[in-house]
């Protein structure tokens, strides 16, 4: 617990600033200290994103210096010292007269196209050596998961070249960082996102995924071993950055942060919700948040002992089904490529890591107990008994064709009572306000779950969800003239909720409806 006269804002504020010790890219927060607190705290912009994101007109030095004597003048405006000292970012997808969606969606893909080959001093944003597609509104940079659902309707739009741009850029990445991070901004280097690089080489190498990963094989397992860092100390009952050993010795993933302080760009609420947390050291609350952010639900009920309540986020305690079933994907894609390039003893040693985690989805987060089919769910790695909720994760072991053929009838059945919506499918059952829980719906999940019921011979369900989802966007498009990062499952409007208004651009969404109209629900 944190007293009141000393209050987590408080004690960052004063924190030494110092270079991060996981990259050379500093952070606005080290660049800029009692500047970027207080900028923050006091809510200069409505968007926290808004700061972390401008790029700073002279050397951020002089500018520290310059807020250390002006801020004790009469009638300093820190508002206008921001303004004066800053270029603050803008976003304008507008594409003029309304057109059809398909339409819409070809004449935005140039406007959402970004180059960034050389990084300015002070700006967050990363230098990458190719052109790249951003999700668009706030989200003005590369972003990992994301872009794989981007990639599906680039390739259908007869982008190739853009989408073969972004692998390269990913591939740059891992290179660099030794790992792809959650975006392409330096206060997002001390996490990633879902693991979906291995998917991003299968769809530019549909006809081979074998020889895609042959030729990727080094950043595969470069990748790889980012996860599985601190596999071989971690003692049972224990856990190490992103593994975790069960009492009994199973190793499993988590997601995690290698740092333990607010997130930069959500700063304030990080703080606010340490604050309202009962029983809880500030860093154990912030890196649970910032272990949220990394699995690309940020947030849910999904990840709380209280899912109505923000500030019990537990996310470092919890084994994620869908983490785990990529993990797989993962180690799969890698034995496949190892043996296409001749190298049997990794081939062999990776398809044995495969088999070894499939067994753990099929029985550890598989709850036979739970109704009457059962369903996969999250696991909690230090109590087992801990029943965590059903939510669209749940499709992700038959997305990658890692669940038995009954374990998928009973997650159809599933889908069918508990998480099938009038628009597609719900991210939860749990309605607590925040964006990834009832009764939001989002692309990536709409797209897993319908290609893993197909996967499985529920056809039908899953051209089912695909079409109630994109009829929805459909409509929602035809009265608003927008595409958007989330919809509401129940009724055609935006989905809401979480920490920010609900986007407009936007990558995923339109790769997805390009997938689903090109692919499971063409002529």
């Amino acid at each position: 617990m944190t007293s009141s006269s000393q209050r987590p804002g408080d004690l960052l504020a004063a924190a030494p600033v110092h270079a991060a010790a996981h990259s050379s890219a500093a952070t606005p927060h080290e660049l800029y200290g009692e500047l970027f607190v207080a900028v923050q705290m006091t809510r200069v912009f409505g968007d926290g994103k808004s700061f972390v994101d401008a790029r700073p007109k002279t050397a951020p030095a002089m500018i520290r210096a310059r807020f250390e004597v002006e801020r004790r003048l009469p009638g300093f405006s820190l508002t206008d010292f921001v303004h004066g000292h800053f270029v603050l970012p803008g976003h304008d997808t507008a594409v003029g007269p309304r057109l059809g969606v398909r339409e819409h969606i070809r004449a935005l893909w140039p406007l959402l196209v970004r180059e960034h080959r050389q990084a300015e001093d002070g700006e967050s944003l990363l230098a990458l050596p190719k052109p790249y597609v951003v999700p668009g509104g706030r989200f003005r940079e590369l972003y990992y998961w994301d872009s794989y659902f981007t990639m599906l309707g680039l390739v259908a739009d007869g982008r190739r070249d853009l989408a073969e741009a972004m692998l390269a850029n990913f591939a740059h990445l891992i290179a660099t960082y030794g790992f792809i991070p959650n975006s392409s901004r330096s206060y997002m280097l001390s996490r990633s996102q879902p693991p979906f690089f291995f998917r991003m080489v299968e769809l530019l190498h549909a006809d081979d995924p074998a020889a895609g990963f042959a030729a990727h094989l080094d950043a595969l397992k470069t990748e790889h071993g980012f996860w599985m860092a601190g596999e071989a100390t971690v003692a049972p009952g224990q856990a190490h950055r992103r593994v975790a050993r069960t009492a009994d010795g199973a190793l499993l993933n988590r997601y995690w942060d290698d740092r333990c302080t607010p997130r930069e760009e959500s700063w304030r609420e990080d703080v606010l919700t340490a604050e309202a947390a009962t029983g809880r050291t500030p860093t154990d609350v912030w890196r649970d948040l910032r272990a949220g952010a990394e699995s690309g639900w940020d947030f849910s009920g999904r990840w709380c002992a209280d899912p109505a309540d923000i500030a019990t986020i537990e996310t470092t305690a919890l084994a994620p089904v869908d983490l785990n079933a990529l993990l797989a994907g993962l180690e799969s894609a890698i034995a496949l490529g190892a043996a296409r390039s001749g190298d049997t003893a990794t081939a062999q040693a990776f398809e044995a890591r495969m088999v070894a985690r499939r067994q753990l989805l099929q029985t550890r987060f598989w709850r036979a107990d739970v109704g009457p089919t059962g369903h996969y769910a999250d696991l909690n790695w230090r109590q087992a008994t801990d029943p965590r909720p059903l939510t669209a994760a749940a499709l992700v072991p038959l997305y990658l064709g890692m669940a038995t053929q009954p374990q998928a009838d009973a997650m159809a059945a599933q889908v069918q009572r508990h998480l099938l919506g009038a628009n597609g499918l719900l991210t939860t059952a749990l309605t607590t306000g925040q964006q990834w829980d009832a009764p939001n719906g989002w692309a990536p999940l709409q797209w897993m779950a319908a290609q893993g019921l197909l996967r499985y011979g529920h056809a039908a369900l899953a051209r089912d969800i695909a079409e109630r989802w994109c009829a929805s966007v459909q409509r929602v498009y035809l009265a608003t003239g927008r595409l958007l990062e989330k919809y509401d499952v129940a009724e055609d409007k935006p989905g809401g909720g979480g920490e920010y208004e609900t986007q407009d651009g936007f990558g995923w969404t339109n790769g997805v409806f390009v997938a689903f109209k090109d692919g499971l629900l063409s002529p």
